[in-house]
């Protein structure tokens, strides 16, 4: 095994990855920032620690601190249900009247995943507009709080039910709140608010194309990502009272996949140490998130070793 991060990384290459971001937070360090491999690949312009990244469902443990904060300060309650604010959805949706905002945050609510459904992925980009139809085709998984399963619809719902309660948008919200108290100004929300050339080219196994181009949420550098992830486990992002309320609904760490795009963002308490690790070339079988996580793996034990020397 590579006896340093960076050896790891450039590695990590030769398993058919284009290019791989990695950054490290030891507490007591600088941050340390690792890359190799391509940003552009048609370009061939090198991986930089810097650019951009499409960071998928990373966003619900922003989503989630926000609905944690509300919560606190009583602008919605984890009791209130689908129904109370999509009342259209009842009849459409299997157990409207019963499903909660804390079900969904915990992923304990039965709704459908919008992504398991295969027309969803006919047009994705189109669909995306209208995700919620595509959980709406399927049955429920289960009754409500009767059992877990990760899905997307309920964190989709969710970032509805912040519009809602705030009266604006949850992105205005979650800029005001986490973001801009946290300095970090290289977060994003959409490909509208940045200069396409910032951002790490996204490839898909055996598929010519570069996903840079596709609209999938939010964007932002490995050291943003990092840095609200340690502001998420010490508490800083949190006022007083909040982080109980999001230790009750989520957790605290968590990766992020879509075409092209997989990221990792951990936090190891034994060495208190922040790991974001990006990678832009995908699959949808397996292989290539299984190697993401043997290479983080790797990269902490190194890290983990390096303070035992």
């Amino acid at each position: 095994m590579p006896d340093t991060v960076q050896a790891q990384v450039d590695e990590a290459i030769g398993y058919g990855f284009d290019g791989m971001i990695v950054y490290v937070d030891q507490a007591g360090k600088p941050p340390a920032f690792y890359a190799a491999g391509w940003k552009d690949r048609q370009r061939e312009i090198p991986a930089d620690p810097q650019a951009l990244f499409k960071i998928a469902s990373i966003n619900k443990l922003y989503i989630a601190a926000s609905i944690a904060k509300l919560a606190h300060s009583e602008r919605l309650s984890l009791d209130d249900t689908v129904a109370n604010y999509f009342p259209e959805l009842i009849g459409r949706l299997d157990y409207a009247d019963e499903i909660t905002v804390q079900m969904m945050a915990q992923h304990r609510s039965g709704i459908a995943n919008f992504t398991n459904n295969p027309a969803f992925w006919e047009n994705e980009q189109e669909n995306g507009k209208n995700a919620i139809e595509f959980a709406l085709a399927m049955p429920s998984s289960f009754e409500p709080d009767r059992g877990y399963e990760y899905s997307n619809t309920n964190y989709l719902l969710l970032s509805l039910i912040i519009d809602k309660v705030v009266g604006y948008s949850h992105t205005q919200y979650i800029r005001e709140e986490i973001l801009t108290p946290l300095n970090l100004t290289n977060t994003f929300f959409s490909l509208d608010e940045v200069d396409l050339d910032d951002v790490m080219s996204g490839y898909y196994v055996g598929v010519d194309e570069d996903f840079k181009s596709n609209e999938y949420g939010m964007l932002a550098t490995a050291e943003d990502v990092g840095v609200f992830l340690r502001a998420l486990n010490d508490g800083s992002v949190f006022k007083e009272g909040e982080q109980e309320i999001y230790s009750s609904i989520y957790v605290y760490e968590h990766g992020g996949l879509v075409p092209g795009y997989q990221s990792l963002a951990e936090y190891h308490k034994d060495i208190d140490t922040v790991v974001v690790q990006f990678l832009n070339t995908t699959d949808f079988n397996g292989y290539q998130w299984n190697l993401s996580e043997i290479f983080i793996n790797r990269i902490v034990k190194i890290l983990k070793n390096q303070g035992d020397s």
